[in-house]
């Protein structure tokens, strides 16, 4: 079984994963998703604030959500997210750029009206090649306990 709500530690960052952005999957998901001119038209967006084609936020999202599902999720007992809290776009991500995706566990609590499961709240960074963030996301996802008749009320709750 891959990870439960019991594995997340509080205040632990975990490596996800990385994702090199092209040319083309920039422009090919802005067509079809976020079609503005400095996504899809390298002419425009040169003439842009941007000076240059960036990928839309939207898709680093997207590369961001693939690289934890299928590197971190597959496999647990992940039952999705009641939502995103907070997105950041710091920085552009350009055409070559490889983000490097961390995940860092804010806090966690057993749900009080379905105690077989738990709620964690995590923060997401995307950092270059750089080492500049570029996005920062903070979210929650709910995990089933492995063992939750098991679980002790102190370990239930938030870290202190």
């Amino acid at each position: 079984m891959g990870l439960s709500y019991e594995d997340f530690e509080v205040g632990k960052t975990y490596e996800i994963g990385e994702h090199t952005f092209t040319h083309d999957e920039i422009v090919a998901f802005a067509t079809q998703f976020d079609p503005q001119p400095f996504h899809v038209d390298d002419a425009l967006a040169a003439a842009s604030p941007f000076g240059g084609l960036i990928a839309s936020g939207w898709h680093t999202c997207s590369v961001m959500m693939g690289l934890l599902v299928r590197n971190t999720f597959a496999g647990s007992t992940s039952m999705g997210s009641p939502g995103i809290d907070d997105i950041r776009w710091l920085k552009p991500v350009r055409v070559g750029d490889t983000i490097r995706m961390t995940n860092t566990v804010l806090d966690k609590r057993v749900s009080a009206s379905k105690p077989d499961r738990g709620i964690v709240s995590t923060q997401w960074d995307g950092i270059n090649q750089h080492g500049d963030t570029v996005i920062t996301v903070r979210s929650k996802g709910i995990f089933g306990l492995r063992n939750p008749a098991k679980t002790p009320a102190k370990a239930q709750g938030a870290a202190a």
